[in-house]
């Protein structure tokens, strides 16, 4: 397979969620916080920094560690993790770095001469007097700061708000000068939350955290994770800091609500919390997201797809993929690796990852990898029992006669392989009890044409799938 972009976007291995995407010096540059592989809570590790060229984006590279969690003096023993941050370009031409601390509601920043060096701690947004934004009679706690930079001010995105929780009121924007930590403008809710929502158009896609700003044009895209959490909503105004109005879903990490292939309701994908932002890249808008792996939240990967902003400036939802990053069908021939399954689901339905005693029982497929946090393992889906589907989206096919797939596990059975969710089955590739990889094949062919593929086990026992090939 010539090397195209697949979701995730970076190596299986590595797990970045929360992405923010900026373009600087013909180069996107990706800022998240970072996950661990098997983790037992959100963001374990510190922050490193991934770029790609502009021209393309299955080319990224590994920038380093760019800030520990111990480099802010809150932080000495590490004890606290490095939640959600973004990064923007002050006047004086440095990149400054915005994040919270997971158990303290203030907003820390860091400082670097270049988009992925090393970060040194800054300091901390304040008022004039040096009261720090969060902990100040009145304030509310400061959380996943989004940040854009317009002349010598910087607009400052906040907000944490559970449904029902009556003490948040909404996202936050706090105007900041140009040293980049004092405040010019106090904090004002520019979306609310759930129980202050009535009559606002947010009703059902109310804040809940994940605040993203861009702007195209003359019109501010704050972009933000609802209640729902596995959606990633929007809302425009032609002002900054007021007039926000509601607009729709731009990506759902478990497909909910498209209703191109499936029933709207239907789950396809095991979804949960949300977090990314947009980015414009040689002309082509793009939307970064994350989704859940090893059955657990902990382990959260991020994915792109490409969006289209219309004339009137909405943004229609866009489904999952596993070819966003290439921007249009995958070639249909050549082998592609499993973790790129961008619908994983069995007869069972579950909407969110983490369900705990679903997944305790075993009950659903997972995209996992061997080894420990930071092994340069592929990935690969585990537990599939009877039913388990995994599907992946698209592929340009012409004159395919042949499906091979790697399969291990203790499982006997066979793989049916579709072009819909529910359609028939185009052919079966029987499996046997393997401890290693094996490599399975039949004769399936594939209609010519842009194809979904979907790979569901039927049978005893319980099968890996490495990867398929067609030929």
């Amino acid at each position: 397979m010539n090397k195209q972009g697949l979701n995730p976007y970076l190596p299986s291995w590595e797990y970045i969620p929360d992405g923010e995407p900026h373009v600087f010096h013909d180069r996107v540059y990706v800022y998240g916080s970072h996950d661990r592989f098997n983790g037992h809570v959100f963001c374990l590790n510190d922050y490193v920094c991934w770029s790609a060229p502009v021209e393309d984006l299955s080319d990224w590279r590994y920038e380093g560690v760019i800030y520990r969690k111990t480099d802010d003096p809150l932080n000495p023993d590490g004890s606290m993790c490095l939640y959600a941050p973004d990064v923007t370009v002050g006047p004086d031409g440095r990149y400054y770095l915005y994040y919270v601390l997971d158990k303290v509601s203030i907003v820390s920043v860091a400082v670097c001469d270049t988009p992925a060096g090393t970060y040194q701690f800054y300091g901390y947004v304040q008022d004039s007097e040096g009261n720090r934004l969060g902990e100040r009679a009145g304030d509310q706690p400061q959380f996943d700061p989004g940040v854009l930079t317009e002349g010598d001010q910087t607009y400052l995105y906040t907000g944490f708000c559970a449904a029902r929780d009556r003490s948040r009121k909404g996202a936050m924007a706090t105007v900041l000068g140009p040293d980049m930590l004092t405040i010019r403008e106090e904090p004002v809710f520019i979306a609310p939350s759930e129980p202050y929502s009535k009559g606002s158009g947010y009703e059902g896609h109310e804040f809940f955290e994940a605040p993203s700003i861009r702007k195209k044009g003359d019109t501010y895209y704050f972009v933000y994770s609802s209640v729902v959490m596995h959606e990633l909503c929007y809302a425009t105004s032609k002002h900054p800091t007021r007039g926000f109005v509601y607009q729709g879903v731009i990506v759902s990490n478990c497909d909910l609500h498209i209703d191109t292939y499936k029933p709207a309701n239907k789950p396809m994908y095991y979804g949960g919390n949300n977090h990314g932002g947009m980015v414009e890249v040689k002309g082509q808008w793009y939307i970064f997201y994350h989704r859940h792996t090893h059955g657990t939240s902990f382990s959260r990967q991020g994915c792109i797809e490409p969006i289209v902003i219309r004339e009137d400036g909405t943004i229609p939802q866009v489904e999952m993929t596993s070819c966003g990053p290439h921007v249009g069908a995958l070639n249909g021939r050549g082998e592609y690796p499993a973790y790129a399954a961008c619908n994983l689901f069995c007869r069972d339905e579950e909407m969110y990852t983490g369900t705990y005693g679903a997944w305790m029982d075993g009950r659903f497929p997972k995209i996992t990898q061997d080894g420990k946090d930071g092994d340069e393992e592929i990935g690969y889906i585990a537990n599939m029992r009877d039913s388990a589907t995994a599907g992946f989206k698209y592929f340009q096919c012409e004159g395919i006669q042949k499906v091979r797939i790697k399969v291990r596990g203790y499982a006997r059975g066979s793989f049916e392989v579709r072009t819909a969710w529910d359609g028939p089955a185009l052919g079966r590739i029987p499996v046997e009890f393997t401890n290693v990889w094996t490599e399975y094949a039949a004769d399936i062919g594939i209609p010519d044409g842009v194809q979904a593929l979907y790979f569901t086990y039927t049978g005893m026992g319980n099968a890996s799938l490495a990867s398929f090939a067609l030929e």
